[in-house]
């Protein structure tokens, strides 16, 4: 069995193979409201890879009450990024510790979406819900990029008539890629470095009052972003003093 847990990591078997996977997987689901991975935010409390094959994880969150709709995402999107993985047979994914764990751990397991878990609680499923978020990870990844480009050199105010492909190349420029991506906007090279994310036009450079307005919009979307990460980490590390250990021995694992 191979198992990361806050207190041990123990190998043993064939299944190691799938385990670097599994996590890889794991870090491409995203707290929804943050933009960041599970994994960097020490939400997951376990991991465990059975020698047939068999995948357990749980998830663990900053509060008791934490929104139901969100906690409902991260669930269902871990399960489905650990079912993805070539080699895994059966996928449990659960929450702990939270006020809805049990309504949403039977719900991700019968795959009966939010609404058919929630019932009348649920107005709709979460998709509107989820493209509000990508939009403020696009504006907030705009921002970082713009920042970016101007340590390097680039007019603040000549921003709009930049492409993509001409702002610096980084991490956050790709994620800002992906996100716009996802979200059916403009992604390419050749495409605007700065659009409405809600429609993808263009922010025109000939008015650069607008143009101030959205990076305006922009910043204050990434300050919030960042310091509601830093609130969740802390209240995570409060509640569960082990959370920087359980990080650190997944880390380990993977390398």
């Amino acid at each position: 069995m191979t198992a990361t847990t806050g207190s041990a990591t123990e190998t043993v078997g064939s299944e190691t193979a799938i385990f670097p996977a599994v996590w890889s997987a794991l870090g491409t689901v995203l707290d929804p409201e943050l933009d960041e991975p599970l994994t960097d935010l020490g939400f997951v409390a376990r991991c465990e890879v059975t020698p047939t094959s068999e995948v357990f994880v749980r998830l663990r969150l900053p509060t008791y009450f934490c929104a139901p709709n969100f906690a409902f995402l991260m669930v269902a999107d871990a399960y489905d990024a650990v079912s993805a993985v070539r080699g895994v047979r059966r996928t449990v994914v659960e929450l702990d510790d939270h006020f809805a764990s049990d309504a949403i751990n039977r719900g991700v397991a019968a795959r009966a979406g939010f609404r058919g878990t929630f019932a009348e609680e649920a107005a709709d499923e979460l998709d509107g819900l989820r493209a509000d978020f990508v939009r403020k990870a696009v504006l907030a990844g705009t921002d970082r990029v713009c920042r970016t480009a101007i340590k390097a050199g680039a007019d603040p105010e000549s921003l709009a008539g930049l492409t993509l492909g001409e702002a610096p190349a980084s991490t956050d420029r790709e994620r800002l890629r992906a996100r716009r991506r996802e979200l059916g906007l403009p992604f390419t090279d050749r495409d605007p470095l700065i659009v409405d994310p809600a429609t993808g036009a263009a922010i025109d450079p000939a008015d650069p009052a607008g143009l101030k307005r959205h990076l305006g919009l922009a910043r204050l979307t990434r300050v919030s972003q960042e310091a509601n990460s830093g609130v969740c980490r802390g209240m995570l590390g409060a509640r569960y003093p082990e959370t920087a250990r359980v990080t650190a021995i997944h880390g380990q694992e993977q390398s």
